[in-house]
């Protein structure tokens, strides 16, 4: 397939709250909040948006109060605005992004508002394990006691059978977190802001258990409260980022069907908003990737291309994805270390992204970026989703 010219779209304002254990702060407050900034951060009044995508993977953790849109409405000033609910796993951010690129490009819109949320911390481990498996075909339904890290320590499992890595995948895996944890320590919004370093990260201890298979606590992102939103607009006068390109691809449902150590649809997706940008990896200032667990990470350099496959160590181990590498990958903290609040995640990521090409990223602020990379995914890498920006 071709992908058309994408047109002069770019992100006018963005929103943000901090991720983590909200307990004062509900779905509704959450969107009310992130929808009042926004506009004002862009300067945009409520009745100049022609649409609303509002992204929430919910699965049951919340009950459907607002099944079509959720909460927003005549108090924001957009009474009578066309809102859609998106979902689509933990790709459901970047869903709803796309979807307002989509309005745009087919010119039913001209300004477009993307919120995502998800309220997470106030059910049990348990209900959030079996709300998140519900994105997986082979488990959904099942009670699994660890939910979707059991899903991706198989995927370590089969990493380290198919290239040989059980001498060195646990200390690689530490290493990734490590750099996230540090990363996230300059993210004023990030759950987890400590320097956690790469001894702790690497050694299973009281404080740093088993999770499932390989994978230690530190090896997963937790489980959080938040929500983050961004304008689209048609050609803007100004702007913090353009989005030049972007890609959607999705891969079998079931992991029998496929190889679970090459995340191919992935790569797909990656390849044809690089391909609409006409950018290459080597065009890239930084990555912001979908490191639900620190395996993801591993493949994920490996599907980008930035390493032969079962050689995705070097990216880390010669420092190729650290802040000043070849490519900084995550500099936010990632999933590890910002939180992932599963519907606001990938529209947190595009904010972060903009906001680094805007000269606006404080303590995380990168020296010149020209372009950057969003991937997220849904599932165990079944609904896979990149976008690229550049700097305006």
């Amino acid at each position: 397939m071709t992908a058309p010219p994408l047109l002069d779209v770019g992100i006018i304002g963005v929103a943000h709250t901090p991720f983590g254990k909200l307990p004062d702060e509900t779905v509704v407050s959450l969107v009310e909040r992130v929808t009042a900034e926004v506009l004002d951060d862009a300067d945009v009044d409520a009745l100049d948006v022609d649409e609303v995508f509002v992204s929430q993977f919910n699965s049951g953790l919340t009950p459907f109060a607002f099944p079509s849109s959720l909460p927003i409405g005549a108090d924001a000033g957009l009474w009578g605005t066309p809102m859609t609910r998106v979902e689509n796993a933990c790709a459901s951010g970047s869903a709803a992004v796309h979807q307002g690129l989509r309005a745009i490009a087919s010119g039913l819109a001209d300004t477009v508002l993307v919120v995502g949320v998800e309220k997470m911390t106030h059910a049990s481990g348990a209900d959030v394990a079996r709300a998140l498996l519900g994105a997986d075909l082979d488990r959904a339904g099942s009670d699994a006691p660890a939910g979707f890290a059991g899903v991706f320590a198989a995927v370590a499992d089969a990493y380290a059978a198919r290239w040989d890595a059980d001498p060195w995948l646990g200390d690689v895996l530490g290493r990734i977190a490590a750099k996230n944890h540090a990363n996230g320590c300059a993210n004023p919004w990030a759950q987890l802001r400590k320097d956690l370093g790469v001894e702790f990260c690497s050694t299973v201890s009281d404080l740093n258990p088993v999770v499932a298979g390989r994978l230690r606590r530190t090896d997963c992102s937790p489980v959080s409260d938040g929500a983050a939103a961004l304008l689209l607009r048609r050609s803007p006068a100004t702007r913090l980022a353009s989005i030049t390109g972007f890609g959607h691809a999705n891969d079998h449902l079931r992991a029998a069907r496929r190889d679970i150590t090459d995340f191919a649809a992935g790569r797909l997706a990656v390849q044809r908003a690089l391909a609409m940008a006409g950018l290459t990896l080597d065009d890239l200032s930084f990555a912001e990737v979908h490191d639900c667990f620190t395996i993801a990470e591993l493949v994920i350099y490996e599907m980008l291309g930035l390493t032969e496959p079962g050689q995705g160590r070097r990216a880390i181990d010669e420092g190729w994805v650290q802040r000043d590498g070849r490519l900084p990958v995550n500099v936010s903290g990632g999933l590890k270390a910002k939180g992932h609040p599963v519907g606001a995640t990938g529209v947190s990521q595009h904010v972060l992204a903009a906001l680094q090409l805007a000269g606006r990223a404080g303590d995380l602020q990168l020296a010149a970026p020209s372009a950057g990379l969003v991937h997220n995914m849904g599932g165990l890498a079944v609904a896979n989703y990149a976008t690229v920006l550049a700097a305006a």
